[in-house]
């Protein structure tokens, strides 16, 4: 009799893969160890070591090793994190700052680089306010601890004005004192949460402003993406699609969990009135997976990706995912 094979699945805690972790969703021919981790410590694992039989990737990343023909990973079309990201630009209310335009020639800082969110950022400079990334001076380095540098190795283009913070230095640290103008990040930087002065978003109404970018785009920003060691896609390749087909199981789980009003899955008392408003707004159908649905949100951030210097060539969608992934089959 056939065993199962041995699978371990590396990604945040979230309401998209709940029902994979405690087993509500099965993988077909698999039995499943599922770890929970942070992103940054999946990716820096993921990209350096290749550690993970299936984990989360950061989609930039992913990007930038495929075009380089160094990808010890295959993209599974699970978007597990999304984010819009005009919330993501910090900026000193000090500097003249008022809006988007006003941030060419100031020295901005960046965690990394190759960052998914920052891409986007830069990305929605360029479309929606014609800034292009080397008008600005970027500094990249640990938000919150010193020592960070880019997850995979780059050589900032030629006109691109990067550089390197201090290694015992924080971003942070250097936007309180007044040694940079802003920020382009993912996660809510200290100074903001801790109210310190002369520091805001610079859009204050992001909610309005990052609705008003869904309308005119269609876009919801694609952070991470699931991936598969190639090693195992190249062995098993059912596996991929199986992979995906219990992912889609387990985002659909979320949707129906998240709509139950009798006991709220989430500890918001308005939830559903924000589910009604968004569904309104994005459809049914408002966590997207899938490569033809999410084809345009894909293609806009490979050409971002190019654009940057990231990758080495243009990418399309069949250059990132599983084969296997493009067509399943339906009842």
């Amino acid at each position: 009799m056939a065993k199962n094979i041995q699978i371990t699945i590396v990604a945040g805690d979230m309401d998209r893969m709940a029902a994979i972790k405690d087993g509500r969703v099965q993988v077909e021919g698999c039995d499943i160890t599922f770890i929970p981790m942070e992103p940054e410590e999946v990716f820096f694992r993921a990209f350096r070591y290749a550690e993970f039989d299936c984990c989360e990737l950061s989609f930039s990343s992913h990007m930038r090793v495929t075009s380089q023909g160094k990808a010890n990973y295959v993209g599974i079309p699970a978007f597990v994190s999304r984010v819009f990201r005009h919330s993501g630009f910090y900026i000193r209310t000090d500097r003249g700052i008022e809006k988007p335009e006003d941030l060419r020639g100031k020295l901005v800082g960046t965690p990394e680089y190759q960052m998914t969110a920052p891409v986007w950022m830069r990305g929605i400079l360029d479309d929606q306010y014609g800034i292009k990334s080397n008008e600005i001076r970027w500094r990249s380095g640990g938000q919150e601890e010193a020592g960070r540098d880019e997850r995979t190795p780059f050589v900032a283009p030629e006109g691109l004005d990067l550089e390197p913070i201090p290694e015992d230095r924080t971003l942070v640290e250097m936007f309180e004192a007044g040694e940079l103008d802003a920020l382009t990040t993912a996660r809510e930087p200290s100074s903001y949460t801790l109210r310190k002065p002369n520091i805001d978003r610079l859009f204050p109404e992001f909610r309005s402003v990052e609705k008003g970018y869904f309308r005119d785009t269609n876009i919801f920003p694609i952070m991470h993406l699931m991936g598969l060691r190639k090693d195992l896609a190249d062995k098993h390749p059912w596996l991929a699609g199986s992979l995906y087909k219990a992912f889609v199981e387990a985002r659909n789980i979320a949707y129906e969990d998240i709509a139950k009003t009798a006991a709220l899955s989430v500890a918001l008392p308005w939830v559903a009135q924000e589910l009604q408003d968004t569904v309104q707004l994005m459809g049914a159908d408002y966590w997207r997976y899938g490569i033809e649905e999410c084809r345009h949100e894909i293609e806009a951030l490979a050409r971002y990706s190019y654009n940057d210097g990231l990758s080495e060539r243009l990418l399309t969608p069949e250059d990132l995912f599983a084969e296997s992934t493009f067509d399943i089959s339906k009842i």
